[in-house]
């Protein structure tokens, strides 16, 4: 396993609610990983980035994914594993906009969307104006253009190296859109009739057939917020901490496997730091610890 970077994004103005922002230092200064390095894992903290004081919540998003772009992008040419922790889910058009330049050259970027909504809004579609629901759309190359050309034209991503897992609480206006791209959506139902773990197993066989590399965008509002409700939009009967966890030991040695992100994180709906403890525990799962 590369050495893991830990790369906050303390994004928040793409969210109705702001307090995804303090998702990523609440969780730093917890050391919630500091038992990694116990077991002689090579992480560390890289950065945490903040918006700069804009005009609005575009130029907001704009700056902290342009910046996190080229985090990202440094960070893998160092030859470290890119793991982001935001942040409200508008921060992803800055991971994978950095990961796809990162893998240019070497060929296309697989996605693993793991949330329990869609995100594949545009400003003509949206009916909250929320940007958190739309960096899918973005990296797809549906959306503002100071949000899809961030670091690499658009789009970033290919819809056939794209799978969504977990889907529950969405708009006709996204569905549409992701199924005239033949994007494979697979929903709650679905899950629960075939199991998370074939699932999970078929959706990697799709995002890694055709590509150089693949990456993990896990929204905290795919888990079930009876088990983690420190989350930004909570849905109900989402996927359990355990079934996520255990399907991520499967990539310990996969060498395909080159970042990760977990969004959403609101240490003020937390209770007990519950939901904190389950990012710990994923990112231990990555790692097989």
């Amino acid at each position: 396993m590369k050495k893991i970077a830990i790369i906050g994004a303390a994004c928040g103005l793409g969210a109705p609610d702001t307090a995804c922002q303090d998702g990523p230092e609440v969780l730093r200064s917890l050391d919630f990983l500091s038992w990694l390095d116990e077991n002689n894992i090579l992480l560390h903290w890289d950065a945490v980035i903040h918006p700069a004081p804009v005009a609005s919540p575009l130029q907001a998003v704009h700056g902290v994914c342009a910046q996190l772009a080229e985090r990202v992008a440094a960070t893998y040419a160092a030859g470290e594993f890119p793991l982001v922790v935001g942040g409200d889910h508008s921060c992803a058009i800055g991971t994978w906009s950095g990961m796809a330049r990162a893998l240019h050259e070497k060929g296309a970027l697989g996605l693993l969307w793991i949330d329990a909504h869609m995100d594949s809004h545009t400003f003509t579609t949206t009916p909250s104006g929320a940007l958190h629901g739309m960096p899918l759309a973005c990296l797809l190359g549906y959306g503002e253009r100071a949000l899809t050309e961030i670091a690499l034209p658009s789009p970033k991503l290919t819809p056939a190296n794209v799978c969504l897992i977990g889907t529950r609480s969405f708009e006709a206006s996204e569905a549409k859109l992701l199924a005239k791209l033949g994007v494979r959506i697979y929903g709650m139902e679905e899950i629960r009739k075939r199991g998370f773990a074939e699932v999970f197993r078929e959706a990697l066989e799709i995002i890694t057939r055709n590509t150089a590399g693949f990456g993990i965008s896990l929204d905290l509002d795919a888990l079930d917020p009876a088990e983690e409700p420190g989350v930004g939009s909570p849905a109900p009967g989402g996927l359990f901490r355990s079934e996520v966890s255990d399907a991520l030991h499967t990539l310990r040695r996969n060498a395909k496997f080159q970042a990760m992100e977990i969004v959403e994180y609101n240490p003020y709906r937390d209770r007990n730091f519950a939901t904190a403890k389950a990012v710990s525990e994923l990112v231990a799962a990555i790692l097989s610890v």
